[in-house]
């Protein structure tokens, strides 16, 4: 599933792409990844200019200027392609990976009034595309249950030590997944930033000390940002706006890498479960705290 960077790599493109384009057509093939009512889509998105596109947790959202927005998730599989004529320029360096579109995975595809398309593509069918007031989506269960978000200007290692200790008898690497703690964090940069602070994921956090608070919440930061400024990480589906990969998996340091050295002590790195999920680390590096 795409993580915070992925998604705000998607968010930074679109909101360059959108704004000022008026939506004239809405296409659909599967009811799920689309659901919303005849009537709300026809008075409401039909028509309607987009104002602003942004992101919660790992969560999409386009405004539009009929006061709704479209609150999009992509879940597993999930790409928001656009295609416009500047897309298909000779030479142009932003070569997409994806290929002519709309394609079998395509489930929805927005036209614009300068005949400019966003594809939503979903080949596993869990993503989804709804038209809500925006005035009321904070007030939905799904954005009050989120954390905050770790880029924020007001997010510092004091409020991510408070944060954290919410389930200080769990493991860390439980509850950085957890999305109701800090928003956007998955498996990716969970392991990452766990490395980079040197902390065993099953330590728990009423283990840590202050000083270890410190030092992960530097390297998620750290991790965080390196990730958007390469585009994100493209692992089997993931594209941007413009359809092209990210780049961060070249510059991970033990996900996706076990078998390899450790690029701080040497050692091998290793693939473990920790809360469910496939966890890497440095056997050496990352010591569990009991």
């Amino acid at each position: 599933m795409p993580e915070l960077p992925e998604v705000e790599t998607v968010s930074r493109g679109l909101a360059e792409l959108l704004p000022g384009r008026r939506v004239v057509a809405v296409r659909s093939d599967w009811q799920k990844s689309f659901p919303n009512a005849e009537h709300d889509v026809s008075s409401f998105l039909i028509g309607a200019k987009v104002v602003n596109v942004s992101r919660r947790g790992k969560v999409l959202l386009i405004d539009l200027d009929t006061d709704y927005s479209l609150i999009i998730h992509l879940k597993m599989t999930g790409q928001l392609v656009f295609r416009g004529e500047q897309n298909f320029g000779a030479g142009h360096p932003n070569k997409s990976l994806v290929g002519q579109l709309p394609d079998k995975s395509t489930r929805v595809v927005l036209t614009f009034d300068d005949d400019s398309n966003l594809f939503f593509n979903d080949q596993r069918k869990f993503g989804w595309m709804r038209l809500f007031p925006t005035s009321e989506i904070m007030n939905l269960d799904f954005f009050k249950k989120l954390g905050p978000e770790p880029l924020s200007n007001d997010f510092t290692a004091v409020k991510l030590q408070e944060r954290l200790m919410r389930r200080s008898g769990s493991s860390i690497k439980a509850v950085l997944l957890d999305q109701s703690v800090i928003a956007g964090v998955g498996n990716i940069y969970a392991d990452e930033s766990l490395w980079g602070a040197k902390i065993h994921p099953k330590t728990l956090v009423r283990n840590l000390s202050k000083k270890k608070v410190e030092s992960l919440y530097v390297e998620l930061l750290a991790v965080l940002r390196l990730s958007i400024a390469k585009g994100g990480s493209t692992d089997r589906n993931y594209v941007d706006a413009l359809g092209k990969k990210g780049s961060y998996l070249a510059f991970a340091k033990v996900f996706r890498r076990e078998g390899l050295s450790c690029p701080r002590c040497g050692s091998i790195i290793i693939k473990i479960r920790v809360a469910g999920r496939g966890t890497h680390i440095c056997p050496k590096c990352q010591k569990e705290i009991l």
